[in-house]
This record gives C-alpha cells, sequence and structure tokens, in this order.
C-alpha cells in the first residue's frame, strides 16, 4: 500500500469540502480503478481542483473519507504520500534558475538518488518525451516553449515512478497543435507506465479523447461517470447533455472530410432518417442512440463510433 511504483486505487466516500459555509464538493462518492485514466471534467469553479488538492492533502477535506489501496490518507505521513503522488499542473513553474536537468531529476535528488543513476533517468525520460537530452539537458527554463517545459514537467511527474499522477489543466494554455501532440504523449505514457491518472479538464472534447471513464462534475455534485459512449449517448441529465450542445458539426462535410463515414452499397437499407447538414453532437447523438447509425446523405452513412473518433479528433 502506497508503495513507489504500486498501481493505486483512489476512493472517495461522502467527501465533503467547505469553504466559508460554501460547499464546494458536496457528498462526492467515487472509485478510480488501479491503472485507469479517469477524467474530471466540469465548468470552472465546479470543485475539480479542489479534488485533486484532497487527494495529495494540498487541502483538507471538511468530511468523509479519501483511501488510497484502502489507506486513509489523512492517516499517512504527507511526504510520504506524496512521494507516490505525481502532480502535474497548468502553469508547470520550473524552477528559473536550474537547468531542465536538474528540475527533472530534482525530486529524486530529494530522496537521495546518487547523481550518476539520477543523470541516467532523466536522460531516459526526457528522451522518452521527445526532448533529447543531449540537447535539452542544459538548457534553461526561459529558452523553452511553453509545450516543451510541460513535457519537462510530465518528466518531473513520471521520474519518481509514482503509482498515482494528478494532472490539473495542464494543456490548456497550450496552442492546439501543442495540446493534441501532448494528449498523445500522455496517452503513450499512461499505456507504458500505467499509473493510475486522474485528469482534470473544462474540455470536454478532450476528456473524450482521453479518459477511460468521464466523470461530470457540477456546482461540487457528480452529475455522470461513464464510458465516453455512454457519456455522449446516454447523458444522465440536462446539465450533462448542455456540455455538448454548444459543440456544432456540419455533417456531411466535416465527417466526410475526417473520413469518418461508410459507403451505402446498391442493396443494403438502413432504417434511419436522413440528417441535416448541420445539427449539434448531442442531437446527432440522440438520433445514433436510437438507430446505431444513420444516413448522411444519399450514398452514406455514419455510426456512433464515428462520432466519438471525430470528437476525439478535434
Amino acid at each position: 500500500m502506497l508503495n513507489k511504483g504500486v498501481i493505486a486505487m483512489i476512493e472517495f466516500s461522502d467527501v465533503v469540502k467547505t469553504y466559508q459555509e460554501k460547499q464546494v464538493v458536496n457528498k462526492l462518492n467515487l472509485t478510480i480503478a488501479s491503472g485507469e485514466f479517469f477524467v474530471l471534467v466540469g465548468p470552472s469553479g465546479s470543485g475539480k481542483t479542489t479534488i485533486l488538492k484532497m487527494i495529495n492533502r494540498l487541502i483538507s477535506q471538511s468530511n468523509g473519507q479519501i483511501l488510497i489501496d484502502g489507506v486513509d490518507t489523512n492517516q499517512v505521513d504527507r511526504a510520504k504520500l506524496r512521494k507516490n503522488i505525481g502532480y502535474v499542473l497548468q502553469n508547470i513553474a520550473l524552477f528559473p534558475n536550474l537547468t531542465i536537468s536538474q528540475n527533472a531529476g530534482i525530486l529524486l535528488e530529494a530522496q537521495g538518488i546518487k547523481r550518476e543513476k539520477r543523470q541516467t533517468l532523466v536522460n531516459e525520460l526526457l528522451d522518452r518525451v521527445g526532448l533529447p537530452h543531449e540537447q535539452y539537458s542544459d538548457r534553461m527554463p526561459s529558452e523553452l516553449s511553453g509545450g516543451e517545459q510541460q513535457r519537462v514537467g510530465i518528466v518531473r511527474s513520471l521520474i519518481t515512478k509514482p503509482s498515482v499522477i494528478l494532472m490539473d489543466e495542464p494543456f490548456s494554455a497550450l496552442d492546439p497543435l501543442s495540446r493534441k501532440q501532448l494528449q498523445n504523449l500522455i496517452l503513450e505514457l499512461h499505456k507504458e507506465f500505467k499509473p493510475t491518472i486522474l485528469f482534470v479538464t473544462h474540455d470536454m472534447q478532450e476528456a473524450l479523447r482521453l479518459g477511460t471513464r468521464i466523470g461530470v462534475l457540477v456546482n461540487g455534485r457528480l452529475q455522470q461517470v461513464g464510458d465516453p459512449n455512454t457519456v455522449i449517448n446516454q447523458p444522465a441529465n440536462k446539465i450533462v447533455s448542455s456540455l455538448f450542445n454548444n459543440q456544432r458539426v456540419t455533417l456531411i462535410s466535416d465527417l466526410k472530410s475526417a473520413g469518418l463515414f461508410h459507403l451505402l452499397k446498391s442493396d443494403q437499407v438502413i432504417q434511419a432518417p436522413h440528417l441535416s447538414e448541420t445539427q449539434t453532437i448531442q442531437e446527432l447523438a440522440m438520433v445514433l442512440r436510437e438507430y446505431h447509425q444513420v444516413i448522411i446523405d444519399q450514398q452514406h452513412f455514419i455510426t456512433a463510433d464515428d462520432l466519438l473518433q471525430y470528437i476525439s479528433q478535434q
């Protein structure tokens, strides 16, 4: 339990956080499985960051329990707890007076790892995230782009092989290309290292692209938990539905140009409506929930899987 390199399960039991008599997190009950990539999505101010900070005890819950592998985090020494939890922020906050190599290895240094071994581990991970150590080790943070600095932050979070990694809007300040590259990178690293990841975002498309499961949080209350397909096609309530309503797709042009369609054979009959040129993702999802596949023009049709893939590529 709470040992380095051991994949951890996170459990919230009736967790409440109150600030000045206002409940920011309201009776959160949630289990995140060992090795899962769980995404918590919701608008700003919904309590997402508060939940992250309670896990590693940057703040304390007002009521309820948070368990990692069955152990109450409040019963664990704070320093020991954090050794097994990586943390990646939107503002990665590299130390400006330290080199990239020193920034990446600072947690290893704090653990007393010898310099030679420390440097080997840092070099391996810098190479792994696309920052060749021969080119980047001796640079200073000011010489790196925002996306490159965030890669260093990812290295720093992985370097001690933590069982849990918390990610708080880590890509939201980046340009679209860098953001997509880092989304791909963290998916690859999760597959390779298999930590339990809790990723916070306000971007539903990012949530759908990354999450094994998604939790929708609004005003401190968990509205729905499910895999991407379930959240799209079976929203629990109007609050969840509304997160999709402002995302419009031009079906024929966008889906066909993305290659997400299937050609109707001459003898093939689909009992489903023909869709209009433009409508919301939610409207499309509702039709696909009922019919599973729908015609987008006289010659082509799409499926629920096509819609999921379209969203994941945005």
